[in-house]
């Protein structure tokens, strides 16, 4: 094992001083749209038809729609900080979310955003575990019932499929940055195209079977008012989360060659990106409540587990999976990013924390070798592995990560951002509009907080 030195992992690396390296930019539309439908439809899709079947046919669809368009423009108002002045570095971009935060708001706020941004991302990383466990299982099932017939007892422990994706993700994590993973991203992009349109399609071919679409316009009835409420309050979480990549966008845009300016670029990718996933998604969700109406699953594929095409089921759960390992990657990657930098700004002179060695296998390319990679995001990974396992509570977890991080990620600091850049007065008609558009979002995001939380005590205590 020799040692090889290069600048950024033998430099320590402020984020303020990020330019001075020369990253080579090679992205475009195409690999933004990647990066977003591999952030974008994961999870969250899989739940939508449930979140439409306790608002019903109105307000669900109507729901999606409204967050799609939050979506859009919390991305316009990202792509524009991506640029900013620095007093002490002068014009530069921003390597990242927290990066453009300290930028435009600076320091304190910067560290305030740090624990949304490190909450989302470590958030994610345990949704992705919980999803690929079920579809894992899902799997393993129907594989046991075709082996050993349909009255087979084929009981299995999601604990198992847990480390299982934790094992595939903790040799993946060693890939060492953002840039080096768009063909994971464009990969798992591929997934997440082949299980929404096979989740879609088999939700029609449930309706045709059917003769008819289930559901209706109140939703799913329930025994009080106070359950419908909070169902609804989970329901609206869901959905939030199904847009969340409001955290990642800084980071996409980094990848962005120049000309044309990386904001045009980026709001192009997102606006075809956010047309396409809602589409998906109003598609699953509303086809999946059409197909299972009171019945209507948490996890839409799990609906069809006793379906004639079970081996179209399987490879739809084969996809998910092939997909979450990719977008685990994807949120990670920043949080490995924000840690790893500042270790190395902290201890600029350990070996343990800054050097890179070449590991040669028989067969195998040379492999860079960094210790504290390793170790940190071996711990990581082991971590949400855990978390997930503790709780495996799919709709609950989604709405309780969309409440803590949907409203200062998506709406309070895009619109803070915006307000520094642009210099906008108080009490002008932008000002105000902007706003109440940020209280708003707060409303919404404790109500989604309360009625989550309330969820998974009910889930623990049942």
């Amino acid at each position: 094992m020799n040692e090889q030195s290069s600048a950024t992992d033998s430099t320590p690396l402020l984020v303020t001083e990020y330019e001075q390296f020369e990253v080579k930019r090679t992205g475009t539309v195409w690999t933004a749209v990647a990066h977003i439908v591999t952030g974008v439809i994961g999870s969250g899709v899989l739940s939508l038809a449930w979140s439409i079947a306790q608002l019903g046919w109105i307000a669900g669809p109507l729901t999606i729609v409204f967050f799609a368009a939050i979506t859009l423009l919390s991305a316009f108002l990202l792509s524009n900080a991506y640029r900013g002045p620095d007093p002490e570095y002068g014009p530069r971009r921003s390597s990242s979310y927290l990066d453009a935060v300290n930028l435009h708001k600076g320091e304190n706020n910067s560290r305030f955003c740090g624990v949304f941004v490190n909450i989302s991302l470590y958030g994610f990383g345990i949704a992705y575990v919980i999803t690929a466990a079920i579809s894992i299982r899902a799997i393993y099932k129907s594989t046991c019932n075709q082996n050993n017939g349909d009255e087979a007892a084929c009981e299995s422990v999601d604990a198992y499929f847990m480390l299982i994706f934790g094992a595939i993700q903790v040799v993946l994590s060693q890939i060492p940055n953002f840039h080096d993973i768009q063909w994971l991203s464009v990969l798992a992009a591929i997934m997440s195209f082949a299980y929404a349109f096979i989740g879609m399609g088999l939700s029609i071919g449930q309706v045709a079977e059917n003769g008819h679409a289930d559901g209706s316009t109140k939703g799913i009835p329930t025994s009080s008012a106070t359950e419908k409420l909070w169902l609804v309050a989970q329901a609206l979480g869901d959905i939030a989360f199904s847009y969340p990549f409001s955290v990642i966008l800084i980071e996409i845009q980094d990848t962005l060659k120049s000309p044309p300016p990386e904001n045009v670029t980026m709001r192009k990718a997102s606006t075809i990106s956010v047309i396409i996933t809602t589409f998906f998604y109003l598609c699953c969700g509303c086809f999946g409540y059409a197909a299972f109406g009171n019945d209507t699953p948490g996890n839409l594929l799990t609906g069809f587990a006793s379906h004639k095409f079970k081996w179209l089921v399987d490879f739809a759960n084969a996809c998910i999976v092939m997909h979450l390992v990719g977008a685990y990657q994807v949120y990670s990657q920043p949080l490995y990013a924000n840690v790893e930098n500042w270790l190395r700004f902290k201890f600029p002179d350990s070996e343990y924390v800054n050097h890179t060695y070449s590991l040669k296998l028989p067969l195998l390319p040379a492999v860079p070798l960094n210790f504290l990679r390793l170790s940190f995001r071996t711990a990581y990974v082991a971590s949400t592995t855990v978390v997930a396992m503790i709780f495996p509570y799919f709709n609950q977890i989604l709405g309780v990560l969309a409440g803590i991080i949907y409203y200062p990620l998506s709406i309070y600091f895009p619109v803070e951002m915006y307000l520094s850049q642009s210099n906008i007065e108080a009490w002008t008609t932008k000002w105000v509009m902007l706003r109440s558009f940020s209280i708003f979002g707060l409303l919404l995001g404790l109500f989604t907080l309360v009625g989550s939380i309330e969820g998974i005590i009910s889930a623990k205590l049942s």
